[in-house]
Order: C-alpha cells, then structure tokens, then sequence
C-alpha cells in the first residue's frame, strides 16, 4: 500500500499508524451472536486489515472519496463491501436486512457522540459497539452516578449496553496527531435490553434533566406537569448524576403512571 490519503481537517480525520493498537482494537469484538461487522471511517485500512483475518463478513462504511478509491485499489470486493456513505445518514438493513452487525471504529471525534446516538436508535439490531473515542468521552460513557462527567451518554449507553473503557491511546500513534488522549471502549448489549417503560419517554427525561443538570430534578422537569403529589417523591430532590440508570427508569415510570392519573 504505497499511496498516501490525505488527512481532512473537515472530516475530523486522524490516521491511525500504529498496528499494535490497531490489532487490540479489532480483538475487541468478542463475535459473540453476530457476524456481520460494520467498521466506520476506515481511512487507508490499517484497523480493516486485522479485521479481515477474523471469521466474519466485513463492510466498510466510508465518507471520503479519496480514502474510498485507496480502500478500492488496496483490498478485493471479494474480501470487504465498501460503502461510500455518510453513516449518520446510512441505513444499514440496505445491507444486513435484518440481520445483527457490531459497529467498529477510529470515530471522527468531532462526531463521536451522534454516531452513537445512532448506534442506540438500532440497538436490536447492534449486539456489540467498539471504538476509538477522545479519552473523555470514552470515559463519560463508561462513567457512574455521583460523578461530575456522568451524563446524557452514560446513562442511555449503559440502559442497554455493559460498557468497558478498554485502554488509552496516545495522540503520538495518529498522523496528523490529535491534541487529546484517545479512549478504546466496549459496548455489549445486555441480555435483557427492553426498558420496563416507555423508552422514548426514558430519553426524553434524561436529556431534559441533564439539560439543567445543577437543578433538582423537581425543577428541571417543570415541562413534565407533575402532580404535587408525586412532587413530593423523594426522588425529586435529586439531580440527575444522582440517579444511577434503574433509578431513572423508575423515574420515567413514575412520570408514566401519573401522567395517566392526571388525565383519568
């Protein structure tokens, strides 16, 4: 692989040159359920080689052109299916049907968080997730109550996933190099991952708490209309990186069943 891409400042890209990391982020993925493997941003393959020695079937989703012509010129159709894509606006049964598939990636740091956002909207479909984050979102994914960096993220990822700050990366193993610390991360979707409440409510009370996350949350979710009697719940008194995930999903059910008493 003798011809270079060139690194976008636009598209947030940070090459990986390191075949170490690149190797112990691959062996990540436990390929526990699934065998289908989607890699986003694969730049010039050096994470997509060592994927390519493991028993699955690998799709490669990929925005820049020139990266995409490289991956064409380098790799067979016979080894990977690379898909030239924004994968924010990709929607994945076009190529796994309904079918499981993990998520694997160096992510774009400067739209990390939304393609996780994205990944949770098709958790059925996403058993696991592992990736390159930058080191502090990494970690406030992985993060729990009673910290000042647990937040919206913490507590959506881990609803529904068990997440694992794997190792740090050091911004000398990139060209160019970034100016933060790298965090690999793992996300294995739990067992049992249906919320026992309205899960779109769920998201909606999380956000809205975090939004003002120094109030109590009797005053951030004004917009709820909560009776005075359930404003009397303990619960209220709290703010929200208090609350640990069951707790919220115990909140959004309490809002569910007053909701529906109010209305009676």
């Amino acid at each position: 692989m003798n011809q270079r891409v060139r690194a976008k400042k636009y598209l947030g890209q940070h090459f990986l040159t390191d075949e170490n990391i690149a190797r112990k982020i691959g062996d990540a993925l436990t390929l526990k359920n699934y065998r289908y493997v989607l890699e986003i941003g694969p730049g010039m393959g050096i994470l997509t080689k060592h994927l390519l020695q493991k028993d699955i079937q690998l799709s490669v989703i990929e925005i820049d052109r020139e990266s995409v012509e490289y991956l064409r010129q380098n790799f067979s159709d016979d080894d990977i299916n690379i898909i030239q894509a924004d994968f924010l606006k990709f929607d994945p049964t076009e190529v796994f049907q309904q079918e499981p598939f993990a998520i694997i990636g160096n992510f774009p740091y400067n739209i990390s968080s939304q393609i996780l956002f994205k990944a949770l909207e098709r958790r059925d479909q996403i058993p696991e997730f592992c990736g390159m984050f930058q080191k502090e979102v990494a970690k406030r994914i992985c993060e729990k109550e009673g910290s000042k960096t647990y937040g919206i993220l913490s507590v959506l990822v881990q609803a529904f996933y068990h997440a694992e700050y794997l190792f740090t990366v050091s911004p000398s193993v990139f060209n160019p190099p970034p100016k933060v610390d790298s965090g690999v991360l793992r996300l294995r979707r739990k067992e049992n991952h249906s919320l026992e409440c309205d899960e779109n409510l769920f998201f909606k009370v999380v956000k809205t708490a975090f939004q003002q996350r120094r109030k109590t949350l009797r005053n951030s979710l004004k917009t709820f209309n909560i009776s005075d009697k359930l404003k009397e719940d303990t619960i209220f008194g709290l703010r929200p990186e208090q609350l640990s995930v069951p707790q919220f999903i115990s909140l959004t059910q309490k809002l569910e069943n007053d909701a529906i008493s109010t209305n009676r």
